[in-house]
């Protein structure tokens, strides 16, 4: 017969029905939801279920395999992606925070990545090191502005003086 299944639920109508109101997430009380619904004497068709949850019937299938081979675990299992390798290691990012922390950081992103070339042998693109530096180690690098050649330096450190003085913060 169509839209029959063959499966077999373990647990009780009442143990569903309590996971279900115990269970933090959406994707996991849907999956509860079809079982409680298998469980029920007069079991709809998996397609029934499956227009009722908003799932295709082969979604269906895939999580009853699911619990067919692993039990109720291995159907509410969250499997997470571990992400992309990083370019730079963590033993590079460390040592460029120690050597950032010191009063001679760097001039450029560009000096940043050669640093890294040639004292640890670490070759990575310039994004690659801006987007390390910048907001995983939260390092913004300054430079000191140019001074203009004619300025008069007791001018300015009087300047200084008095704006210290008459600074309101």
């Amino acid at each position: 017969m169509v839209g029959v299944t063959s499966i077999e639920v373990k647990e009780s109508l009442d143990e569903l029905a309590e996971r279900l109101r115990q269970a933090k997430g959406p994707k996991d009380k849907e999956r509860l939801q079809v079982l409680y619904w298998l469980k029920q004497d007069n079991a709809p068709s998996i397609s029934a279920i499956a227009k009722a949850v908003g799932k295709h019937r082969n979604t269906l299938q895939t999580w009853l395999s699911m619990y067919r081979d692993g039990g109720l675990e291995a159907m509410l299992e969250t499997k997470k992606s571990p992400g992309g390798v990083r370019v730079i290691p963590q033993w590079a990012e460390d040592a460029l925070a120690k050597r950032l922390k010191q009063s001679n950081g760097f001039a450029s992103y560009g000096a940043v990545q050669q640093w890294l070339a040639e004292t640890l042998g670490v070759e990575a693109q310039y994004h690659a090191v801006y987007q390390m530096t910048r907001y995983r180690l939260k390092a913004k690098l300054k430079v000191v502005r140019p001074q203009n050649y004619k300025q008069n330096s007791e001018q300015r450190a009087t300047f200084k003086q008095t704006l210290e003085t008459t600074s309101p913060c």
